[in-house]
């Protein structure tokens, strides 16, 4: 990563924006907890279409952790499903 990076302010609109935000309480698990998760149980083959650079993020990060990026994804949805 390169460690030399030179930020900018924000335009106005954007600047103002961010000032009248609020934080919200992250309700999803961290990526690590979620690869702790991985189990085998039975499952149904899916075909969506995903954002690629959402894909690739997942892709890398599963190849970190020595996991498959597929099965990644689908904890994550699981980990998501039990809370509705």
């Amino acid at each position: 990563m390169n460690k030399n990076k030179e930020y900018t302010a924000a335009p106005a609109e954007i600047a103002q924006e961010i000032q009248n935000s609020r934080r919200i309480a992250d309700f999803l698990p961290s990526p690590e907890t979620i690869a702790g998760m991985l189990k085998k149980e039975p499952t149904v083959p899916v075909t969506m279409n995903l954002k690629k650079m959402t894909v690739e993020s997942y892709r890398r990060y599963a190849r970190r952790k020595g996991i498959k990026y597929q099965t990644f994804i689908s904890t994550l949805l699981d980990s998501y499903a039990k809370t509705i």
